[in-house]
């Protein structure tokens, strides 16, 4: 009986590594060069004035992209605000021009409900792919969110979506919420390389 379980518990130990590479096998392995070519997707739209101009380190929106010519900061002397939320300041919020949804008229004020400024620690505008993506990663300057959320606050966000339907006269983002999604998802897959 006991050289019975001698030989069950050697077979058994046997069998251990051939398990563990089985189970090694089917984790999909970082990939670097495929996670960068989807985080230059990602980057491509989080760049973008539709996405930039509002990811800004000063509290000072810009109006930049092909039809501005040059960049500026946003007229009236616009800003996030003091108190950190980016709705504005005390009697020129964000809403006081910028309503639930875009102006029919050419170049007219862009909205959706809840119109603000990022946050000051998702600073974009004028910060490089690296800086971004790092940014990114960072659950203290990406809202507290794993990778996962990023992508599903991308998809999901109705503020975020505005940049691909930010209303007459405005380039939109490049792609889609849902090809962002997807390109964030297959990224962190790839394990997440930064540039």
């Amino acid at each position: 009986m006991r050289s019975a379980a001698r030989l069950l518990t050697a077979a058994a130990m046997a069998l251990l590594p051939v398990a563990a590479s089985a189970q090694e096998a089917a984790a999909p392995a970082a990939d670097p060069a495929a996670g960068l070519s989807e985080w230059a997707k990602v980057y491509e739209v989080f760049s973008h004035p539709r996405c930039a101009n509002c990811h800004v380190e000063d509290n000072r929106p810009r109006w930049s992209g092909a039809h501005y010519g040059v960049t500026r900061v946003h007229a009236f002397n616009v800003q996030g605000g003091n108190d950190g939320s980016g709705f504005g300041n005390p009697g020129l919020h964000c809403t006081t021009c910028h309503f639930d949804r875009n102006s029919s008229v050419l170049h007219g004020p862009p909205g959706v409900a809840g119109w603000h400024l990022a946050p000051p620690e998702m600073v974009w505008f004028g910060k490089s792919s690296a800086e971004i993506c790092a940014q990114i990663k960072d659950p203290e300057r990406n809202g507290n969110r794993s990778l996962e959320e990023v992508a599903i606050h991308v998809r999901d966000d109705a503020l975020v979506g505005w940049g691909w339907n930010p209303g007459p006269g405005r380039e939109p983002a490049p792609g889609s919420a849902q090809a962002t999604y997807e390109a964030l998802v297959r990224w962190a897959a790839a394990g997440a390389p930064c540039p």
